[in-house]
């Protein structure tokens, strides 16, 4: 990922006028830059599950979604010319769906990932016989 963000700005860097060519460079870094620290904070979050919900901790935010909200749980797989990675996300009753932090893997069958999916399913389960 990063060297296509500087690729992009080396082709910026080459191909924009004198005059453009620094806000193009700037733009690219600074949006290379937040993608970054997007997918750092993704991979790096935790998601506490407790009888009332699920908690997400990334560095930038804490959010709790309780189980009520939860309509489902779904395991994305993404297919890309780097590779393949699957992740999981909760689909809410209203509202956009939610990428959990921590629980990706860009392996198949990945044991750990599909532990951590399983653990997610089997709690939300118990709270819906509450």
């Amino acid at each position: 990922m990063a060297l296509t963000f500087v690729g992009m700005e080396v082709a910026a860097g080459l191909s924009a006028p004198a005059a453009n060519r620094w806000w193009w460079i700037g733009g690219i870094t600074i949006f290379s830059a937040l993608a970054l620290l997007s997918l750092i904070s993704q991979g790096n979050g935790a998601t506490p599950l407790t009888s009332e919900g699920m908690e997400f901790h990334t560095f930038f935010s804490r959010r709790t979604v309780p189980w009520s909200e939860i309509a489902g749980i779904e395991e994305r797989c993404r297919t890309r010319r780097s590779g393949t990675w699957s992740d999981v996300r909760v689909v809410r009753v209203q509202g956009r769906a939610l990428t959990v932090p921590g629980v990706f893997t860009a392996r198949w069958h990945d044991p750990k990932f599909e532990a951590k999916l399983a653990t997610i399913r089997e709690y939300r389960e118990r709270a819906a016989e509450r």
